[in-house]
Protein backbone atom coordinates (compact mmCIF):
# COMPACT_ATOMS: atom_id res chain seq x y z
CA UNK A 1 0.00 0.00 0.00
CA UNK A 2 2.76 2.59 0.61
CA UNK A 3 4.61 2.08 -2.58
CA UNK A 4 1.44 2.76 -4.22
CA UNK A 5 1.10 6.08 -2.13
CA UNK A 6 4.63 6.95 -2.72
CA UNK A 7 4.36 6.21 -6.92
CA UNK A 8 0.62 8.28 -7.15
CA UNK A 9 3.30 11.14 -6.23
CA UNK A 10 5.87 10.68 -8.78
CA UNK A 11 5.94 13.15 -11.15
CA UNK A 12 6.68 12.50 -14.81
CA UNK A 13 9.60 14.22 -16.77
CA UNK A 14 9.12 12.66 -20.05
CA UNK A 15 6.81 9.80 -21.03
CA UNK A 16 7.56 8.37 -24.46
CA UNK A 17 6.05 4.76 -26.00
CA UNK A 18 7.52 2.65 -24.11
CA UNK A 19 9.50 4.19 -20.86
CA UNK A 20 8.87 7.61 -18.29
CA UNK A 21 11.71 9.33 -16.96
CA UNK A 22 11.12 10.28 -13.27
CA UNK A 23 13.43 11.58 -10.12
CA UNK A 24 15.32 9.03 -8.32
CA UNK A 25 13.85 8.02 -5.02
CA UNK A 26 15.42 5.82 -1.97
CA UNK A 27 13.78 3.06 -2.84
CA UNK A 28 15.58 2.74 -6.39
CA UNK A 29 18.69 1.95 -4.02
CA UNK A 30 18.01 -1.62 -4.34
CA UNK A 31 18.04 -2.16 -8.10
CA UNK A 32 20.80 0.19 -8.54
CA UNK A 33 22.76 -1.95 -6.56
CA UNK A 34 21.67 -4.93 -8.17
CA UNK A 35 22.93 -3.40 -11.44
CA UNK A 36 26.35 -1.66 -10.01
CA UNK A 37 27.30 -5.32 -8.54
CA UNK A 38 26.57 -7.14 -11.80
CA UNK A 39 29.67 -7.73 -13.41
CA UNK A 40 27.99 -7.47 -17.03
CA UNK A 41 26.90 -4.47 -16.48
CA UNK A 42 29.69 -3.12 -15.21
CA UNK A 43 31.89 -4.43 -17.81
CA UNK A 44 29.83 -1.61 -19.95
CA UNK A 45 30.89 0.94 -17.94
CA UNK A 46 34.28 0.23 -17.95
CA UNK A 47 34.00 -0.35 -14.47
CA UNK A 48 34.52 -2.88 -11.67
CA UNK A 49 31.52 -4.06 -10.11
CA UNK A 50 30.07 -2.42 -6.65
CA UNK A 51 32.13 -4.52 -4.13
CA UNK A 52 30.66 -2.19 -0.96
CA UNK A 53 27.31 -3.49 1.25
CA UNK A 54 23.98 -2.25 0.51
CA UNK A 55 23.47 -0.52 3.81
CA UNK A 56 26.55 1.24 2.21
CA UNK A 57 25.08 1.76 -1.33
CA UNK A 58 21.78 3.11 0.29
CA UNK A 59 23.32 5.52 2.53
CA UNK A 60 25.72 7.03 -0.80
CA UNK A 61 22.01 7.07 -2.39
CA UNK A 62 20.59 8.89 0.16
CA UNK A 63 23.14 11.61 0.34
CA UNK A 64 23.18 12.09 -2.98
CA UNK A 65 19.54 13.07 -2.95
CA UNK A 66 19.68 15.15 -0.25
CA UNK A 67 22.60 17.20 -2.50
CA UNK A 68 21.76 17.87 -5.18
CA UNK A 69 22.82 19.81 -8.04
CA UNK A 70 22.60 21.31 -11.13
CA UNK A 71 26.21 20.15 -12.77
CA UNK A 72 24.96 16.55 -12.12
CA UNK A 73 21.26 14.50 -12.35
CA UNK A 74 19.85 11.50 -12.58
CA UNK A 75 17.08 10.05 -13.38
CA UNK A 76 15.12 6.52 -13.34
CA UNK A 77 13.82 5.29 -16.19
CA UNK A 78 9.83 3.44 -15.86
CA UNK A 79 8.55 0.89 -18.34
CA UNK A 80 5.11 2.63 -19.45
CA UNK A 81 3.57 -1.35 -19.95
CA UNK A 82 4.61 -2.26 -15.96
CA UNK A 83 5.61 0.69 -14.07
CA UNK A 84 9.34 -1.26 -13.58
CA UNK A 85 12.34 0.56 -12.67
CA UNK A 86 14.46 -0.80 -15.44
CA UNK A 87 17.19 1.39 -15.37
CA UNK A 88 18.47 5.16 -15.53
CA UNK A 89 19.79 8.22 -17.31
CA UNK A 90 22.05 10.95 -16.16
CA UNK A 91 24.14 14.21 -17.06
CA UNK A 92 26.77 15.23 -15.98
CA UNK A 93 29.86 17.52 -15.95
CA UNK A 94 27.20 20.89 -17.15
CA UNK A 95 29.16 23.29 -18.06
CA UNK A 96 26.92 26.23 -18.51
CA UNK A 97 29.61 28.60 -19.97
CA UNK A 98 30.34 26.14 -23.15
CA UNK A 99 26.69 24.93 -22.95
CA UNK A 100 27.03 21.32 -22.72
CA UNK A 101 27.45 18.07 -20.77
CA UNK A 102 27.69 14.58 -20.84
CA UNK A 103 24.81 11.91 -20.89
CA UNK A 104 24.91 8.48 -19.47
CA UNK A 105 22.60 5.47 -19.45
CA UNK A 106 22.24 1.95 -18.00
CA UNK A 107 19.33 0.35 -18.71
CA UNK A 108 19.59 -2.52 -15.37
CA UNK A 109 17.02 -5.00 -16.64
CA UNK A 110 18.12 -7.23 -19.45
CA UNK A 111 15.29 -7.87 -20.54
CA UNK A 112 14.89 -4.92 -22.00
CA UNK A 113 17.67 -4.58 -24.32
CA UNK A 114 17.61 -4.73 -27.69
CA UNK A 115 13.84 -3.46 -27.81
CA UNK A 116 14.74 0.05 -28.69
CA UNK A 117 14.55 1.31 -25.16
CA UNK A 118 18.07 2.52 -25.14
CA UNK A 119 16.98 5.12 -28.53
CA UNK A 120 13.67 6.40 -26.42
CA UNK A 121 15.36 7.00 -23.44
CA UNK A 122 18.15 8.65 -24.55
CA UNK A 123 15.49 10.84 -27.04
CA UNK A 124 13.63 11.94 -23.92
CA UNK A 125 16.60 12.78 -21.99
CA UNK A 126 17.68 14.97 -24.64
CA UNK A 127 14.70 16.92 -24.30
CA UNK A 128 14.80 17.18 -20.83
CA UNK A 129 18.53 18.30 -20.64
CA UNK A 130 17.58 21.11 -23.76
CA UNK A 131 14.76 21.96 -21.74
CA UNK A 132 16.10 22.89 -18.24
CA UNK A 133 19.94 23.53 -19.29
CA UNK A 134 19.21 25.18 -22.47
CA UNK A 135 22.44 22.87 -24.22
CA UNK A 136 23.99 23.58 -27.44
CA UNK A 137 25.85 20.28 -27.33
CA UNK A 138 25.62 16.60 -25.43
CA UNK A 139 28.30 13.84 -25.80
CA UNK A 140 28.63 10.64 -23.84
CA UNK A 141 31.68 7.69 -24.46
CA UNK A 142 30.94 4.88 -25.03
CA UNK A 143 32.89 1.70 -25.16
CA UNK A 144 34.56 0.85 -28.96
CA UNK A 145 32.87 -2.47 -28.78
CA UNK A 146 29.45 -2.09 -27.07
CA UNK A 147 27.96 -1.71 -31.14
CA UNK A 148 24.38 -2.00 -29.30
CA UNK A 149 24.65 1.19 -27.46
CA UNK A 150 26.02 2.96 -30.59
CA UNK A 151 23.08 1.65 -32.58
CA UNK A 152 21.14 3.34 -30.11
CA UNK A 153 22.85 6.85 -29.62
CA UNK A 154 22.86 7.04 -33.23
CA UNK A 155 19.13 6.57 -33.89
CA UNK A 156 19.25 9.27 -31.26
CA UNK A 157 21.24 11.86 -33.45
CA UNK A 158 24.38 10.80 -31.97
CA UNK A 159 27.53 10.90 -33.94
CA UNK A 160 30.68 9.52 -33.72
CA UNK A 161 33.55 12.06 -33.27
CA UNK A 162 36.45 10.99 -31.99
CA UNK A 163 38.34 8.40 -29.49
CA UNK A 164 39.07 7.91 -26.33
CA UNK A 165 41.58 5.89 -24.35
CA UNK A 166 40.79 4.74 -20.20
CA UNK A 167 42.25 2.65 -18.26
CA UNK A 168 43.76 0.59 -21.11
CA UNK A 169 39.83 0.90 -23.06
CA UNK A 170 39.25 2.65 -26.14
CA UNK A 171 35.66 4.37 -26.05
CA UNK A 172 34.00 5.98 -28.71
CA UNK A 173 33.17 10.03 -28.10
CA UNK A 174 29.57 10.40 -29.85
CA UNK A 175 27.97 13.78 -29.75
CA UNK A 176 24.68 15.68 -30.96
CA UNK A 177 24.90 19.29 -31.52
CA UNK A 178 21.62 20.67 -29.78
CA UNK A 179 19.16 23.10 -32.00
CA UNK A 180 19.48 26.55 -29.73
CA UNK A 181 16.03 26.95 -27.51
CA UNK A 182 14.22 30.01 -26.74
CA UNK A 183 14.98 29.47 -23.38
CA UNK A 184 18.78 30.05 -24.38
CA UNK A 185 20.73 32.24 -22.17
CA UNK A 186 22.49 34.27 -25.17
Amino acid sequence: MLNKAVRSQDVFLAEGDLVRLRDKRIDDAENDFSWKSDPELAAFDGAMPYQGTIKNFRDNVSRDLRERTIYRKTFSVEDNESGSHIGNVMYYGYDPLRREAEIGITIGNKKFWGRGYGREIMSLMLTVMQSRLALSKVYLHTLSWNVRAQGAFKAAGFQKVGEVVRGGQTYHRMEVKLPRSADSLD
